[in-house]
Parts: structure tokens; sequence; C-alpha cells
């Protein structure tokens, strides 16, 4: 299979296999009107197998806390005529704002409109985020 480089956009790389469609639909990239491939089981030395997301549009504003969310082994890849001009490592966010809604039906955020659903990491090994709010895990 050959999938050509792009000119100018984002490669998401170092994907763990299985999370690219669900990095594809948080980061919005099926709204886009441009082309974006997403690659996936792609044989990896270093990780056995991982997928890949390529974007070809020159400027896009990228959430680098989504990626880190779902998965912090990403690489973000910034291309500019060819030549890969910036090169980013996601980590796990510390905070997530308005990423992921509380689940718990007694929260303010569930009462109360407008109000942004915000999340501290609580335990970085466990990746467990819990609400400001109410407590409630993610």
């Amino acid at each position: 299979m050959k999938i050509d480089s792009i000119q100018n956009g984002i490669v998401l790389d170092h994907i763990t296999a299985g999370n690219a469609m669900r990095i594809y639909y948080d980061l919005g990239l099926d709204k886009l009107d441009c082309s974006v491939a997403l690659i996936q089981n792609v044989r990896s030395e270093k990780m056995g197998k991982k997928d890949i997301i390529k974007i070809d549009q020159k400027e896009y504003d990228i959430n680098l806390d989504v990626i880190g969310y779902i998965d912090p082994s990403v690489t973000v890849c910034i291309i500019k005529d060819g030549v890969t001009i910036d090169k980013k490592k996601v980590a796990l966010p510390r905070r997530l704002v308005n990423i992921k809604k509380c689940k718990n039906p007694r929260c303010i955020t569930a009462i109360e409109p407008g109000i942004p659903h915000i999340f501290n990491l609580t335990d970085p090994e466990r990746r467990v985020y819990r609400c400001i709010y109410c407590e409630a895990d993610k």
C-alpha cells in the first residue's frame, strides 16, 4: 500500500494501534474539508503496530490535550513544503476542559448549562481524572 506524503499539514504518528478512529472523531477531523488519511495497523519496529493520521491542510489548530488524553505516546509533526518543521511529543494533560462530560447526573455541570466540564488528573499511572465540582471519575 502506498500513502503519499503531504506537502503542508500535520502528521499524527506513533498512535497506539486501534486509537486512530477515536482521535479522528474527538478532534472533529470528520468535519474538515480537506484530505485526511487514517492508516491503521502499520508495522513499527518500536511499537509492533501503530496507527497514523495525516491531515493535508495548511492551517489547523489541533488540540494537544485531546490527543494526550486518548494516547500520550503520539508524536505531532508539522509539515511545510514537504519538510518537517516541528515535532512535538504530547503528554497526559494535567487538566481537561470541555473534552469529556461529567457522568454524574447530580453534578452542577449537568444542572447548570454553560458551566465548563473540568477534570484534574489525580492518578497519572492509572490515568484517572476527577471532576473538580463533584469528584466523580471521568
